[in-house]
């Protein structure tokens, strides 16, 4: 039984919970960002209106800001208070190894929580 969890944290389609959202790996920083325009497996369009995914800058925003309280408190508990550098240093670094994950699952949450997409057992077929 597929969750909406499983779907989100997989990066799945939110009708059928099986086509990728993702052409490539995560890890490919050339095309990190590449969708399908639909579902591989139901068709459903991934893009529900132009400029859909600039709402998604907001949910990034959110896991950059989470990215910087958890950054900084762990060099402050760690560290024991180091200069300011460390902390600008330290939340540059993994807020920039972060990055195509966070912009990834901003897309995801977008597409699931306000594209109007719901999850539809019909159209869940094993590829």
């Amino acid at each position: 039984m597929d969750s909406t969890l499983t779907g989100i944290l997989n990066q799945r389609c939110p009708r059928c919970r099986q086509g990728r959202l993702f052409t490539h790996s995560a890890l490919n920083l050339a095309h990190f960002t590449e969708m399908p325009p639909a579902c591989p497996v139901c068709g459903q369009a991934y893009e529900p209106e132009p400029g859909f995914y600039w709402g998604a800058m907001y949910i990034s925003f959110a896991f950059s800001t989470g990215i910087m309280l958890v950054v900084g408190l762990a060099v402050y508990y760690l560290l024991g208070d180091p200069d300011t550098w460390v902390y600008t240093s330290a939340v540059a670094i993994v807020a920039l190894l972060f990055t195509p994950l966070s912009l990834r699952y901003s897309r995801t949450l977008m597409l699931y929580l306000f594209g109007g997409v719901r999850y539809d057992k019909r159209y869940a077929t094993r590829q």
